[in-house]
């Protein structure tokens, strides 16, 4: 894995763990703008991962 895979893999497993806790404090603005970044191409580009799916596994995990 190259520099630049490392790096697109940190910003999203950030975004996991920032995502977890704010919906751990029922903080509806931090996940705002953590949703958006899962639905967005940036997110696309940074990894082949479905941000949708993720994000509703997440929301399932966190219930």
């Amino acid at each position: 894995m190259n520099e630049y895979e490392q790096l697109a893999n940190a910003i999203v497993l950030q975004a996991v763990k920032d995502y977890r806790q704010a919906r751990k404090k029922k903080d509806s603005a931090e996940l705002i703008p953590l949703v958006t970044f899962f639905r967005s191409k940036w997110f696309a580009v940074l990894t082949n991962v479905d941000g949708r799916l993720l994000e509703q596994r997440l929301k399932e995990e966190c219930r």
